[in-house]
C-alpha cells in the first residue's frame, strides 16, 4: 500500500512542477527562464526516480504485474442427438 502511496506522491510531484514550469514559461523574462529550466529538470529527476523505484519495487516483489486478461473459451455445444 506505501508504494501506491508513494507512485501517487511522485505523480503529483510531476504534474506540480510541469505546472510550475508553464507558469514561468508563460510570464517570460530572464529569472524566469532559470526557474523553468529548473523546474523542468526536477521534473526528469522525479521521473527518473518513480521508474527505478518500480523497477527495484518489482525486482524485489513488492509489487507484481498481473497481466492482461486471458480470454475465456465459450462451452462447447454439442449438436442434439
Amino acid at each position: 500500500m506505501w508504494i501506491k502511496i508513494i507512485v501517487l506522491a511522485a505523480m503529483a510531484a510531476v504534474l506540480v512542477n510541469l505546472f510550475i514550469a508553464l507558469f514561468h514559461l508563460s510570464r517570460g523574462g530572464e529569472g524566469d527562464a532559470k526557474k523553468t529550466l529548473r523546474s523542468l529538470t526536477w521534473r526528469l529527476v522525479i521521473s527518473i526516480a518513480l521508474f527505478v523505484t518500480l523497477y527495484l519495487a518489482s525486482f524485489f516483489g513488492l509489487i507484481a504485474p498481473h497481466g492482461l486478461p486471458q480470454p475465456v473459451e465459450p462451452p462447447a455445444v454439442s449438436a442434439p442427438r
